[in-house]
């Protein structure tokens, strides 16, 4: 990649963009321009069609999308009709939230936005349905006390849903991790913890942890890869056919217990009660 560590993160965005062997790293993380166009990739993306199915459920009002970068996961939210907020400490009209003032404007949608950090959330208690957010706990500078802020503005019976977050076996893992990292060296503010500490953390603000999506387990930590190619992958290796059951009930389970790459992919699911 490159030796320079760039000052904001939207530089480093920037230069990334302007490397044609990076492109298809650009697209998978929807960095690709115009904006519009890449949120709508996301927005037809199996990894948004597993978010929906997963909130389907909720009780619709208003989210917050924690961590909004560009704005994706805001304007996905927004077109399924959620009145949305926009946390993004980033002021950045590329990566942060002069980027989803921008969309929103654009497509005119119903998402505000608030430029403030998720350990201190500017909100009155019991104020969301459903807070989303999508690869941020492993960002947070003190992992318990936004846990604790979540749970504070949600309204009884809202939601978390905490996707795409980054996990370890141990401590020494996480060098590793960032050494492999492609955005990591460009800027930095990647992180990973283990598993029992998202768990922890989630449980004792006071949510209900309801559900732990392992890496294999949903396309949300797969994508752009999916369940379904997966299953060919394994298929073609045993050069066998598998009944979707048998698939998921036992395959799955058995390559998660398998996969211990440092900084794999998982997710969270918890309720205010």
């Amino acid at each position: 990649m490159t030796n320079v560590k760039f000052i904001s993160w939207e530089e480093a965005v920037n230069w990334l963009k302007s490397q044609p062997e990076q492109q298809e790293l650009v697209r998978a993380c929807f960095y690709d321009d115009p904006l519009t166009a890449a949120v709508e990739r996301y927005y037809a993306s199996t990894e948004w069609r597993a978010v929906q199915q997963l909130i389907e459920n909720c009780r619709k009002g208003r989210a917050l999308d924690m961590g909004a970068g560009r704005g994706i996961s805001s304007y996905a939210l927004a077109r399924d009709g959620w009145g949305v907020t926009a946390l993004e400490p980033d002021p950045s009209v590329v990566v942060g939230a002069g980027a989803v003032r921008a969309l929103a404007a654009e497509n005119n949608l119903d998402i505000s936005v608030v430029e403030s950090w998720g350990e201190q959330l500017p909100f009155p208690d019991n104020s969301f349905e459903l807070v989303y957010a999508r690869q941020v706990l492993h960002h947070a500078r003190e992992l318990k006390a936004l846990c604790r802020e979540v749970h504070r503005v949600l309204k009884p019976g809202g939601t978390l849903l905490a996707t795409r977050e980054h996990v370890i076996s141990s401590p020494a893992d996480l060098e590793t991790f960032l050494a492999g990292h492609p955005l990591h060296g460009l800027y930095g503010g990647e992180c990973a913890y283990l598993l029992g500490d998202y768990e922890t953390a989630i449980s004792a603000s006071g949510l209900k942890l309801l559900q732990v999506l392992a890496t294999y387990s949903s396309d949300i930590n797969l994508y752009p890869a999916t369940i379904a190619g997966l299953k060919e992958k394994v298929e073609k290796k045993l050069c066998i056919s598998l009944p979707e059951t048998i698939f998921r009930r036992f395959v799955v389970p058995l390559l998660n217990l398998l996969h211990g790459e440092p900084g794999r992919l998982y997710t969270f699911i918890g309720r205010k009660l």
